[in-house]
This record gives C-alpha cells, sequence and structure tokens, in this order.
C-alpha cells in the first residue's frame, strides 16, 4: 500500500492485538497514520506489528470493558499523537463458550457480552466526540452480519450488534453538523483466531450458506474501514456496511 492519505492522522483502534483490530492498524500505518492500539492480549503486539513504524505505533495492554483503562488509553493516545482523528470501535465478543439457546442463557453472559460489544464503543466515543465536535473526525463501529441474520444462539450478541447499528445512526445524526461521520462495519465470516475454532463441518456450512463461497480474511474488512474513515466516504454517515460475501443484503 503506497498511499499516504492518512498522514499527519491520529487513529485509535480497541481490540487490536490479533485479527480485523490488527488488519486495520497496519492498514492505517501503510497509509501514513499514527496509530494507537489497545488488547488485553498485549502478547499479540510483537506478532502482528513486527517491522511497523515504532514512532508512529502506541500499543497499550488493557482490558477494553474498564471505563478508567479507556480513558487511560485516550490520554495515552492524545498525548503522544494528539487529538483523535478516526477511531474505530472493534473490540467485541460472543458468549462463545458460554453461548446458549436463549431459554438456557445466562444473565451473566448477557451482560458481559453487551460490555465488551456496545458499552465499549459508547464509552470510546465519547472519549473522543468532544474534540471531534471542533475538528471533525470519523468514527467506525463493529457490528456484525449477525444482527441482521439474528444467528440462533446469539440472542445476546445479535442485540448488542443491532444495538451498535442504533448507537451510530443516532450519533451520526448528532455529529453530522459538526463535519463528524460514523458508520458501522458488520462482518460475517472472516478468519480470525475465534473461526479458526470452528470445526470443518462448521467451517463448509458457512461456505454453503454465503453467496460468496468463501471466508474472508481481516484485511478485507480493513479496507473498507480505511475507506469510511478517508475523505472519500466524507458524504457518507450512519451507514451500516455488510462484509459477509452476500449473506444478507439490504
Amino acid at each position: 500500500m503506497t498511499s499516504a492519505r492518512f498522514t499527519g492522522k491520529t487513529v485509535a483502534i480497541t481490540g487490536a492485538a490479533h485479527g480485523i483490530g490488527a488488519a486495520t492498524a497496519r492498514r492505517f500505518l501503510a497509509e501514513g497514520a499514527k496509530v494507537a492500539v489497545i488488547d488485553r492480549e498485549a502478547d499479540g503486539f510483537a506478532e502482528s506489528f513486527a517491522g511497523q513504524p515504532a514512532d508512529r505505533l502506541l500499543t497499550m495492554a488493557g482490558d477494553c470493558t474498564d471505563a478508567a483503562v479507556l480513558a487511560d488509553f485516550h490520554a495515552r493516545t492524545v498525548a503522544a499523537f494528539g487529538p483523535v482523528d478516526i477511531l474505530f470501535n472493534n473490540v467485541g465478543q460472543s458468549g462463545r463458550e458460554r453461548a446458549a439457546q436463549f431459554h438456557e442463557s445466562q444473565e451473566e453472559v448477557w451482560r458481559f457480552v453487551l460490555e465488551v460489544s456496545l458499552f465499549t464503543a459508547m464509552r470510546m466515543s465519547r472519549l473522543v466526540v468532544p474534540a471531534m465536535r471542533e475538528r471533525g473526525g470519523r468514527i467506525v463501529n463493529m457490528s456484525s452480519d449477525a444482527a441482521l441474520v439474528g444467528d440462533a444462539g446469539l440472542t445476546d450478541y445479535a442485540a448488542a450488534k443491532m444495538g451498535i447499528i442504533g448507537f451510530t445512526r443516532s450519533l451520526a445524526r448528532e455529529l453530522a453538523p459538526h463535519r463528524v461521520t460514523v458508520n458501522a462495519v458488520a462482518p460475517g465470516a472472516i478468519r480470525t483466531r475465534a473461526h479458526d475454532r470452528l470445526t470443518p463441518a462448521v467451517i463448509e456450512r458457512i461456505k454453503a450458506t454465503t453467496p460468496a463461497g468463501f471466508i474472508a480474511e481481516p484485511e478485507d474488512v480493513a479496507g473498507c474501514v480505511a475507506f469510511l474513515a478517508s475523505e472519500d466516504a466524507r458524504y457518507v454517515t450512519g451507514q451500516t456496511l455488510l462484509i459477509d460475501g452476500g449473506r444478507w443484503m439490504i
């Protein structure tokens, strides 16, 4: 990638030690941005960012569900690189091994899924919005096609990710007069570590229900996030871009 369209821009990304978050951070670095990333699995930073420009990369270990940790991350980012121009609220998670049919699900799991998948985005956005109202900016939120498809066994996750869509639309309307766009991406089957835990039979079933017929790479999402964060998308706000090979079409 040779473009320098994000030169001088400060980017903050949550949940970026691996997968989509790390791929998106590398994409912004390749296009000239200063990038701050946070993840509780800090051991992944060394591998994900080997060879990346250290003077334009800030990594921080921390739990994104802790409001104080997010505030510290924001403060460190601003101190190192200046006000955040682009925020990618990437962190999120389903119940994974604790996921269950709704009648067997536990409220403890609901609360965790909502906390990590919705409240982190709201908290981080609240930290960057005051400066963005003065300077303009871009916010991209991580939703999922599960919000629209309504996958069985993922009621809490679907609720959280549909909440992201509603949050995106409302915040977009508030911030549009201030030259701030707010959009969401909604990936489907992407080859991440969580996806690698699935059995071959499940993988084949996913491929069979995806019109494109294959599972995408994290870089496929990174490119869409970069577009929404760029000047090319200055007239796009309040939208949810599905990146799922046609599994759900709007």
